[in-house]
């Protein structure tokens, strides 16, 4: 039986006032106000799609077996890298096998559930088990536009596999239609858009119906059958007259969550998703319908195995953890719209020595240590002599991964002169509680809220950004631990 076996989520804590955008470019297109309610969702500086994708695949694994996962999919259609495998950084982050399979999925943003869909057909064919797909997108509109208010960041990841399936897999049908809605071509930065009544009316309109209908008819299920229907489609007016021609109820229409994240891309069907599982109970049957260049709809049974899934953040803690962004120039600086001086030591050309990372790959990118196995002293980074002065063993070492640990703020500070687009830079020493000490950057806080010994757990982010090269380095910082919803 192929299905869903555990689900996670990612949304970045920040959240960017959509009146604080129109207050500041209104004037240029004072028709947005249309798209001026609620909140967006705002990547961090050192968070990009690939962060958040592993953010939210990490919640996902919450209570599996890393060491049975087969494969990664990645969908998303900002990757970081055009020509260096996106999801293999990722299966580094995640902590899992190098003898896996990973692939990127791209190019429309129902690449989301493409790579779900592969997931489940290749569980079904037996070729592969226990698959994390994980989407996430960080889409910029040009300042002014409505892509600007109406797009948000965040990410979504399902673990597919046959055993203790949470949401069984009934049936798909998909369509595949050039149908030019949005679009970006090899160097744009800002997406761009045709006419809202071109999508609207040809788009979701005659698109979405198509797949429903087809879905239905191919599974003999019914629209009654379904306690939720999830599909992205932020037009308000459109939504509500989809709804009545396809006979969905207010009980079935899952939110959008546009009031509260926005329309995320690629990851968007599968976050409003997670979140119907969340909410779902056994015996509840799901429809999903992605959108972008034609349509993926598919439909699942949730079992009884939904009440014994390990507690996560999914995207209802993620919305709990949230801080404001109350100023807007600083977005714009932090997605490098806006250019801004970060002093001189920003001009250090900061470039990767990629044998080096060869050999530190599992160190920097999974967070592995060591642990004697004479004393059990763990250490960070890897060390051949234990570091226990009681104990002194040589090459007695195995593995340890501190990625998923807690630490505590043994030392911390900030520096005003260090190169930052969001200064002060923030620094200190964390211990872990099971041992190992290193110096880490703080992220997702302010200096003022942190004190010596308050716990941390560590996010995987951009390190840095090499602009000559156009690339970026990942490591990982330390996060202030908060209680999840």
């Amino acid at each position: 039986m192929a299905g869903i076996c555990s689900y996670g989520g990612y949304v970045p804590r920040y959240r960017l006032n959509r009146g604080l955008v129109y207050g500041a470019m209104g004037w240029m297109n004072p028709a947005n106000i249309a798209n001026a309610r609620g909140e967006k969702a705002v990547a961090n500086f050192d968070e990009d799609s690939i962060t958040m994708a592993v953010a939210a695949g990490i919640d996902a694994l919450k209570g599996v077996d890393k060491s049975t996962v087969g494969g990664v999919y990645y969908a998303s259609t900002t990757m970081p890298y055009k020509e260096r495998l996106n999801a293999g950084i990722i299966t580094a982050a995640l902590g899992l096998n190098d003898q896996i399979r990973a692939a990127d999925f791209s190019g429309g943003i129902k690449a989301g559930t493409t790579a779900l869909l592969a997931a489940l057909e290749g569980v079904a064919a037996k070729g592969v088990d226990n698959v994390v797909v994980t989407a996430s997108d960080c889409r910029l509109g040009k300042p002014a536009s409505p892509q600007e208010l109406i797009f948000g960041d965040a990410a979504a990841a399902l673990v597919v596999g046959s055993e203790n399936v949470i949401a069984e897999f009934k049936g798909a049908f998909s369509t595949t239609y050039d149908f030019v809605d949005h679009y970006r071509g090899e160097t744009a930065k800002f997406d761009r858009a045709w006419e809202d009544r071109w999508i609207r009316d040809l788009g979701f309109a005659q698109l979405v119906p198509e797949a429903v209908q087809g879905l239905l008819e191919k599974t003999g299920l019914a629209m009654t059958d379904f306690a939720k229907v999830v599909y992205p489609c932020h037009y308000g007016a459109a939504r509500k007259g989809l709804n009545k021609k396809l006979g969905i109820t207010p009980e079935q229409d899952q939110s959008n969550l546009q009031v509260e994240i926005g329309e995320t891309g690629t990851p968007h069907s599968l976050v409003m998703f997670v979140k119907a599982l969340e909410e779902a109970k056994p015996g509840d049957k799901i429809l999903l319908v992605s959108f972008g260049s034609g349509c993926d709809a598919l439909a699942f049974e949730v079992t009884e195995n939904i009440t014994k899934l390990a507690p996560r953040a999914a995207i209802t803690g993620s919305l709990a953890n949230r801080a404001d962004l109350d100023n807007y120039t600083k977005y714009l600086i932090w997605r490098d719209i806006l250019p801004g001086d970060a002093g001189l030591r920003s001009e250090e050309d900061l470039w990767t020595r990629w044998s080096q990372l060869w050999r530190k790959r599992r160190e920097v990118l999974g967070l592995w240590g060591t642990k004697c196995q004479a004393c059990g002293t763990v250490q960070y980074p890897k060390q051949r002599i234990c570091v226990n002065p009681e104990c002194g063993a040589a090459d007695q070492m195995e593995e340890y991964c501190f990625a998923d640990k807690v630490g505590k703020i043994a030392s911390y500070t900030g520096d005003n002169l260090a190169a930052s687009v969001n200064p002060p830079a923030i620094y200190g020493q964390v211990v872990f509680e099971e041992g190992g000490k290193y110096m880490f950057d703080f992220t997702d806080c302010d200096l003022d809220s942190l004190a010596t010994g308050m716990p941390v757990v560590v996010s995987f982010r951009r390190k840095y950004s090499d602009k000559h090269r156009d690339i970026a380095g990942y490591f990982w910082k330390a996060v202030p631990k908060r209680e999840e919803a």
